[in-house]
């Protein structure tokens, strides 16, 4: 075959394998705002592998230390912290600070309860601390979890409104901290809250035919951070390319390990 061909073929495969850069420009509020196309890494279990070529990272944030962000900043790499903020966990630190009365049924996972997050009063100092804790650790945004608490049997009677209200909170506690926020999954709202969050993160909506619900992040020039768990990557990554996510293929552990788009 001819080199240009070869290079034009090269070229096409960059061009679709979501290696955009990072985002660095900031937003009218001065906050990082990742752009459509960022590759990522996500790990949230075992020692962290800081090798993988992506200019985002998504982390525990209470398992990593500030010098490990501040590390992977000198890599010029771009750190999300994780934490939850619908669900309690009972192998947190913090974890006797949450009363009885917000801990309803479990999530699936674990030695995890979702919160009634209409206790606003109780859980906005709560996680205004762990937000805290991701900005004094110098993470760039906050990946809330379990953001969709309505839709679930979570034991309190929550509707859209109240999880509108709690999530639209917990953007306002990142924000005023001077870090982006994401959207975690809560498909059905993101009409409501693309204007809240700085960008999405997304799991299985290839498996489940719900990506195409994404696009108001993608037209707003805000990232959508997108893993499948189930799916061989030859049977979502065509839509995400077209689409515009970062999408990538991972193991439920969420380790080292990912295939990417």
């Amino acid at each position: 075959m001819r080199r240009p061909v070869l290079l034009t073929a090269l070229l096409l495969l960059l061009a679709g394998c979501s290696t955009a850069s990072p985002g660095d420009e900031p937003d009218g509020a001065g906050h990082w705002r990742p752009r459509p196309g960022t590759a990522w890494q996500w790990q949230l279990s075992g020692k962290l592998d800081t090798s993988v070529d992506v200019p985002v990272y998504d982390v525990d944030g209470f398992d990593h230390t500030e010098a490990t962000v501040a590390g992977l900043h000198r890599d010029g790499r771009k750190v999300i912290c994780y934490v939850s903020t619908g669900a309690w966990e009972d192998f947190r630190p913090d974890a006797a600070e949450f009363p009885k009365s917000v801990l309803g049924e479990g999530n699936g996972w674990e030695g995890e309860r979702w919160l009634d997050i209409r206790a606003t009063d109780v859980l906005e100092p709560l996680m205004a601390e762990r937000i805290d804790m991701c900005r004094d650790k110098g993470f760039d945004a906050v990946e809330p979890d379990n953001m969709d608490g309505y839709r679930n049997d979570t034991g309190f009677p929550l509707t859209a409104d109240d999880q509108l209200r709690y999530n639209r909170l917990i953007a306002r506690l990142a924000h005023d901290r001077g870090m982006a926020v994401g959207l975690k999954n809560d498909l059905d709202q993101i009409p409501e809250l693309v204007d809240d969050f700085d960008f999405a993160v997304n799991e299985q909506c290839a498996q489940y035919g719900e990506c195409a619900d994404n696009k108001p992040f993608v037209d707003a020039d805000k990232a959508v951070f997108h893993v499948e768990y189930e799916l061989p990557t030859e049977r979502f990554c065509a839509e995400s390319r077209e689409l515009g996510l970062s999408s990538m293929l991972k193991k439920y552990e969420l380790g080292v390990w990912r295939q990417g788009c």
